[in-house]
């Protein structure tokens, strides 16, 4: 009898630090990923796009490959082999050129809120692709982002006297439909998430070096750039998605990791005001209030592991 209670509280004790390291790996996710605007701003004040892609992906390039060879993580499911091509040329090539092109012709504060509804732009698209039917529930959270949009770039045209540029918010747009696809073709494959971001990661860091090489030439390196490409390769890219899934295997109460995600947005904002010194009006944190409660109140009817694997953060 008290060799049961023994084993039970052991028990007890094993899920509760499970959970507890959990949460401290999807906190430690949140935190990161809030970085990365003010860290793309950053890096493309003193490089151009393809070169601070190029370095980031490198970067990256080189945790999976770590992860891989410490995990024997290579195999690909014969049927993903094709499928890895596509990704690969989603991501991390069209997906960030598009996305850093977005950062480049807006401000941060603009481009970050824009890029978060991807989440809904992968609800439109999962109707014909995935045959999901649109929820009513799904279709007022949808109608409530988009809203947010329309107040976050009406208030900046306001409060600005250059305006926002038509092009940049339109890159930005289009940033959320090719996340959502590549989401969407992630569903496919059979093969573990990292072998994934492996062997698409090799595929698309090619497709960068010849687009830099063909562009602006590769980056003549400096400590300085060199920070910069780590910071948006390991962190937008590399360790914190491997922070995420090891989350996602420990936690047995998913929806609570799944709130952190709602933390992201504000922390990146804050960043903004403070480290890149943008103004920002009370308007763009209302803006992105409403974007996010439309988020939440579409994903609402998802299951928690779901919307844990279709986390992405700008």
């Amino acid at each position: 009898m008290i060799a049961a209670g023994y084993g039970y509280n052991a028990k007890v004790q094993s899920t509760a630090e499970k959970e507890n390291r959990a949460l401290a790996y999807g906190l430690a996710a949140v935190l990161l990923w809030s970085t990365v605007a003010t860290g793309f701003k950053l890096g493309l004040a003193i490089m151009a796009i393809e070169q601070l892609l190029l370095l980031g992906s490198m970067f990256s390039w080189i945790v999976f490959l770590l992860y891989a060879v410490v995990t024997n993580g290579w195999r690909l499911a014969k049927k993903d082999r094709r499928l890895v091509v596509l990704l690969g040329f989603i991501n991390p090539f069209a997906y960030y050129l598009i996305l850093f092109a977005a950062y480049d012709r807006l401000p941060a504060h603009i481009a970050q809120p824009l890029n978060y509804t991807w989440a809904i732009t992968l609800a439109l698209l999962a109707v014909p692709i995935l045959k999901q039917p649109l929820s009513r529930r799904s279709l007022i959270g949808i109608v409530i982002s988009y809203a947010g949009v329309v107040l976050l770039l009406a208030t900046a045209q306001q409060s600005s006297s250059s305006g926002w540029d038509g092009l940049g918010v339109a890159l930005a747009l289009v940033s959320t439909l090719l996340w959502a696809v590549y989401w969407l073709l992630n569903t496919r494959s059979e093969s573990d998430p990292a072998a994934i971001m492996f062997w698409s990661f090799t595929l698309g860091t090619i497709l960068v070096a010849v687009a830099c090489v063909s562009g602006p030439g590769l980056p003549h390196l400096d400590s300085q750039k060199i920070a910069y490409g780590a910071w948006v390769g390991l962190i937008e890219m590399g360790v914190t998605f491997l922070c995420w899934q090891q989350a996602l295997r420990l936690t047995r109460n998913a929806a609570r990791i799944g709130q952190l995600i709602f933390l992201s947005p504000f922390i990146s904002l804050a960043l903004i005001y403070f480290v890149l010194e943008e103004h920002i009006s009370w308007w763009v944190v209302v803006a992105l209030l409403v974007i996010v409660t439309g988020i939440s109140f579409a994903n609402s009817t998802v299951s928690p592991r779901d919307r844990l694997n279709q986390t992405k953060f700008p």
